[in-house]
């Protein structure tokens, strides 16, 4: 496979056969910052997950046409939120949710809708990237305000 086909990120609609591959990419990505905040019961976590997944809502994300991540986004009435992005650790620093982000940000924009977040305050990491591309903070939640509601406007122009 050449560099090029490496780099081809794409979305496929997600099934129920990808409920597996979608909780393991969690625990991966999310494991250590949920385990911060609340501790890490491997059972209640799965619990969970099956309770919430949804594959009518969830996209596969594709690297070179492998399975690379998930995003899930709602459409709602007034507002896009992105409800969950999260990629391999492989594939985590090299640009692919940036691209992602910024292409439902176009979606609002055209949709004069803002997208909304919620990221956990310890994952510092995400909370930058998503300052980076436009998003500011609207209101902190849960015990102890442990999340993070950040906001991108439309009308505060393209980032």
């Amino acid at each position: 496979m050449t560099g090029e086909e490496r780099s081809v990120i794409g979305l496929r609609p997600a099934t129920t056969a990808d409920s597996e591959f979608c909780y393991r990419l969690h625990r991966a990505a999310m494991r250590d910052h949920v385990a911060a905040v609340w501790g890490w019961d491997e059972a209640e976590q799965r619990g969970f997950h099956e309770r919430q997944f949804d594959p009518t809502r969830t996209m596969i994300v594709t690297v070179g046409g492998r399975d690379a991540g998930a995003l899930t986004v709602e459409y709602r009435p007034t507002e896009i939120y992105l409800a969950r992005i999260e990629l391999a650790l492989k594939h985590q620093g090299r640009g692919i949710g940036t691209r992602l982000i910024r292409q439902l940000l176009a979606e609002g924009a055209a949709r004069r809708q803002s997208v909304l977040l919620d990221v956990l305050a310890i994952n510092h990491r995400a909370y930058a990237l998503y300052e980076r591309l436009g998003f500011r903070v609207v209101a902190r939640h849960g015990d102890n305000d442990v999340k993070i509601r950040m906001c991108a406007d439309p009308a505060d122009g393209p980032s």
